[in-house]
């Protein structure tokens, strides 16, 4: 499942959910990025960190693209959307690519709704969710207004298996 599919799953599963968010199957079992994700040296918070340089980040994920594992992070900055690709070993930006267009532009303009909501960043609701699970691997965050409120979806890896925390950003 490519980023774009999956956010505008994550966002349709939010708004639709009345008893929290509800993601697909289709993201719980990758076998993919559960093997990959043993390459990454740095953690999402410390992607969301790198990433920040070039706006707000309003969601983060590692992924599986074109067989290797990424780290991308949306940011937003002067009501302008980007992707930024950080390295997943070295923790610096590799590439930064705007977005103007299709699913992922209305992706991105539905997180910085959320995120302009928010009373806490992206980061920190990571935290708290990772804080959750001892030894767990932060796999993505997305934001979404839910009741007007805005709340972080966080996805876990404890081993193999994959949990889904909602955060609020209140």
């Amino acid at each position: 499942m490519n980023r774009r599919h999956l956010l505008l799953v994550t966002i349709v599963g939010l708004i639709g959910a009345s008893s929290g968010p509800q993601l697909y199957a289709e993201e719980h079992n990758d076998p993919a990025l559960i093997k990959l994700m043993g390459e990454a040296k740095i953690t999402l918070q410390q992607g969301l960190t790198a990433a920040a340089a070039q706006g707000q980040p309003i969601s983060a994920k590692f992924e599986v693209e074109d067989g290797n594992l990424q780290l991308s992070v949306y940011t937003a900055k002067d009501g302008k959307f980007s992707e930024v690709v950080v390295d997943h070993v070295s923790g610096k930006v590799a590439k930064t690519e705007p977005i103007t267009q299709g699913d992922d532009l209305t992706a991105a303009k539905a997180q910085s709704a959320a995120m302009a909501k928010a009373k806490t960043d992206l980061k920190a609701a990571v935290d708290k969710a990772a804080g959750q699970t001892a030894g767990s691997k932060t796999i993505s965050v997305t934001p979404a207004l839910k009741g007007g409120n805005a709340a972080a979806s966080v996805t876990l890896l404890s081993g193999q298996q994959f949990k889904t925390v909602e955060e609020s950003l209140d």
